[in-house]
């Protein structure tokens, strides 16, 4: 999520597979804001938006436990489509926390977000680090990258990312040595058993998973692309015993069959960035739909605990 230019800086870079046009509009629209601003749970109301040098945009974030927070951005630099710069944090009552620097650029139809947050120390840096992954503050990127997803194909998809401190081609063996994978993939509390793995490009893949509790699970996984080190797809569906296709025990209505796309990108030798974009494909029921969009938070939770697992594996090396 995060690398650093500064000791006093947070550093965040996304590419979205969109116009920069269509990027600076859900950032600067407040209707299309209060469709993926914040954390996962979180909504927020804006009172007013005058977007222009000396401008402010007033508005509260309210939180799932029902806490209610007053927010007030002050606007330094406005340049439509290619840079903002603000002051975040503040309200009435307390100073901002930091200065945010965000820099736009399309290259063939894709646009590059690379936002910079400016602390007072080193220590304030690390605090507010701290504090963006305690809140969940990281999946702001993940909801605005499924937003502009929906409003350029209409489609619902779940989206995750992570920074990890190694090169990219030893997060790409995390992802596809059998070895690796039942170390870390399966939700916390899962224990994970590759029945048959075959990674390659039209290979099928059988698993079994089962927690303390003897909830046993089987999957079906399908490569459908593997390019070394950038790009995996593959389906993923919940199975039975004997590999027939079958549904989640706990999510009858769960989609039957989930596309899975992994990218890997470089933010540097020794950092990867892991973004996972999760959707459901075939024939969707309304009713399915609806499920997956609604266990978002609890996919976000699942998600972070597997990489946490694979974090704790690339530091012990």
């Amino acid at each position: 999520m995060v690398a650093r230019s500064k000791p006093n800086e947070l550093r965040i870079t996304r590419v979205y597979d969109a116009p920069v046009a269509a990027v600076w509009d859900a950032w600067t629209d407040p209707d299309q804001a209060a469709q993926w601003w914040g954390p996962r749970g979180f909504t927020i109301t804006t009172h007013s938006k005058d977007l222009r040098p000396g401008g402010s945009w007033d508005y509260t974030m309210h939180g799932p436990d029902g806490v209610d927070w007053p927010n007030t951005t002050l606007y330094h630099e406005v340049v439509e489509y290619e840079k903002l710069v603000y002051d975040h944090g503040g309200a009435a009552d307390r100073p901002p926390l930091f200065r945010v620097t965000v820099l736009f650029s399309e290259s063939e139809g894709k646009t590059t977000m690379d936002m910079t947050m400016t602390m007072a120390s080193p220590e304030a840096a690390e605090q507010i680090k701290q504090h963006i992954k305690d809140a969940g503050g990281n999946a702001t990127w993940d909801r605005l990258a499924e937003h502009l997803g929906m409003q350029s194909t209409g489609k619902e998809c779940f989206v995750i990312n992570r920074s990890f401190d190694a090169p990219i081609d030893v997060v790409f063996d995390m992802w596809t040595l059998p070895e690796h994978i039942v170390r870390w993939l399966p939700p916390t509390g899962f224990v994970m058993e590759l029945l048959r793995e075959e990674t390659r490009v039209g290979g099928k893949s059988f698993y079994r998973m089962v927690n303390e509790a003897g909830v046993e699970l089987f999957g079906c996984v399908e490569y459908r692309e593997i390019e070394r080190p950038d790009r995996l797809v593959s389906t993923q569906e919940f199975c039975d015993a004997e590999e027939n296709l079958s549904r989640h025990p706990m999510a009858p209505v769960w989609p039957a069959t989930m596309l899975r796309t992994v990218t890997f990108t470089a933010e540097g030798p020794q950092s990867t960035r892991v973004t996972v974009v999760w959707e459901p494909i075939g024939h969707v029921t309304p009713a399915e739909r609806a499920a997956f969009v609604e266990e978002r938070s609890g996919m976000t939770q699942g998600w972070t605990g597997s990489f946490d697992k694979l974090e704790a594996l690339l530091a012990a090396g």
